[in-house]
């Protein structure tokens, strides 16, 4: 049996899903944030009043890990948890102040890491290789029955 993992695009996909990891680590972590916390800001920023139900549908994350971010967050003065309007045993979340006076900056330093990425990439491959890549996680999503929806652009 031969295995290159140069030829692997799973081995590739988890490499670069690490480096991107690590890149994003270094650009929100003067802000003292995690990679984790930011994504999670960042789709409160998006939906205000989303609940954490929606938040682990949305980024494809375990119920456990999402209430120890949130935890996190909330201890951190980041997040605000409401009581639902018409669901008794929801709460929504809603970013505090501080959050929202770093998630600007954070925001720039993600884009420069995911610059740094894709920067050596012409206009048309990079429309080309995220067209595939959304395609491959289709693929993937539709083999293990997952339903992860890769969200637009932030506003």
């Amino acid at each position: 049996m031969k295995f290159e993992r140069s030829e692997s695009a799973g081995y590739l996909a988890n490499l670069m899903g690490r480096l991107f990891t690590k890149a994003l680590q270094k650009a929100v972590e003067p802000y003292g944030l995690a990679p984790a916390q930011f994504t999670t800001m960042v789709e409160i920023w998006r939906d205000p009043g989303v609940t954490q139900r929606l938040l682990v549908e949305r980024l494809g994350v375990e119920q456990g890990t999402m209430t120890n971010t949130l935890s996190r967050m909330e201890r951190d003065g980041l997040i605000l948890r409401r009581p639902h309007e018409t669901d008794g045993r929801a709460q929504t979340l809603h970013l505090t102040d501080k959050a929202k006076a770093v998630l600007e900056p954070a925001i720039m330093g993600a884009i420069d890491a995911n610059e740094a990425a894709l920067g050596c990439l012409s206009a048309d491959e990079r429309e080309r290789f995220l067209a595939m890549m959304m395609r491959v996680i289709d693929a993937l999503r539709d083999h293990v029955g997952q339903d992860t929806s890769v969200q637009s652009r932030p506003r």
